[in-house]
């Protein structure tokens, strides 16, 4: 049965900054906190569809930093969920939430597991405590180590979230950061690369020309290397980049965002792979064997990849081959 996430968005609720590239309105669309009655309603609701679609969810909470949300309000939202997990077990699996590195103590800890919490995801962004600082994250990387090993002493899923691109920041530390999330024994990570919106500090360093985001193509090929770091360290990559949204979308000054950037990565991957294979073979004009879920993935989003090649000359037809990840022979 597949598993997948139903996520209560709490925005900017609970956090004590304002980090440099926040501006969380945007980013969760909408600026009203859900009620727990809300909340309610809305775990009611999806519970046919779940069903009906074969689908488990596990409750999640996200949008601003959880545990630091009012005590009395945080508990009633677990509340409500605990109690639709244990009345639909078949289709709500656990209560997820996503917090800040600083708000996580033994006591919010405790709290967690009385409800049953099964995963919390730190917003961590990076491991640099210089990118940290400049971005008024308003906290360190020694916090983001200590939550989350108090997170995985109490047997609670660890996710971790980076952020690619900030200000001050440089793909070797974004790749230090990947590091550090292995040593920490992450079960998932999430990667964001930034997306500058108006009315952030990013927003206001960019307009006098102090700061500037990875570029798109410098962006794709850091996250291909860090989708295969993940990958190789058997650690899932559950998002790569933001949701779809059109107040993202409206808002965005600079950075990188796309619809499709999950899969463009995927498929720059898939180029690297194919072009290593086909250096080894000599040529310029290839067969490539795959499955046929895969086509899309050596084809590149709107043919990039064909594209790519054909620009150093190189041409491929693609033939399938059932269960054949990716096999190349040259042609004369």
């Amino acid at each position: 049965m597949k598993q997948t996430n139903l996520s209560i968005f709490i925005p900017h609720k609970g956090c004590p900054n304002t980090c440099s590239f926040c501006n969380q309105r945007f980013i969760s669309g909408s600026e009203k906190a859900p009620s727990p009655e809300e909340v309610r309603a809305v775990l009611a609701a999806q519970v046919g569809f779940l069903a009906q679609n074969a689908l488990q969810a596990e409750i999640a909470f996200f949008g601003g930093s959880f545990t630091a949300v009012d005590k009395d309000y945080r508990r009633e939202l677990l509340y409500t969920a605990s109690e639709y997990v244990k009345e639909f077990p078949g289709q709500y699996v656990g209560i997820r939430c996503s917090t800040r590195p600083d708000c996580i103590d033994e006591a919010v800890m405790e709290e967690l597991c009385l409800y049953g919490v099964t995963a919390v995801e730190l917003g961590a962004q990076s491991m640099n405590d210089e990118v940290l600082k400049a971005n008024l994250r308003g906290h360190t990387a020694e916090d983001v180590r200590k939550a989350s090993r108090l997170i995985k002493a109490y047997g609670i899923e660890l996710g971790l979230q980076m952020m690619t691109g900030l200000y001050k920041d440089k793909p070797s530390y974004c790749m230090e950061t990947a590091e550090e999330f292995a040593e920490l024994k992450a079960d998932t990570v999430r990667i964001y690369p930034t997306v500058i919106l108006k009315g952030t500090m990013l927003d206001e360093l960019r307009e006098k020309d102090m700061y500037r985001s990875f570029s798109f193509e410098e962006t794709v090929e850091l996250c291909a290397d860090l989708l295969l770091f993940f990958e190789e360290k058997n650690i899932p990559v559950i998002r790569l980049g933001l949701h779809a949204s059109e107040g993202v979308e409206n808002q965005m000054t600079g950075g990188v965002y796309h619809q499709a950037l999950g899969e463009i990565v995927k498929g720059r991957i898939m180029l690297r792979r194919m072009k290593e294979q086909m250096s080894r073979l000599g040529g310029n004009k290839f067969i490539v064997y795959t499955d046929r879920k895969n086509i899309s993935l050596v084809t590149g989003h709107k043919g990039q990849n064909r594209d790519m090649l054909l620009k150093e000359g190189i041409t491929f037809k693609i033939k399938e081959k059932e269960n054949e990840y990716l096999e190349i022979t040259s042609v004369k």
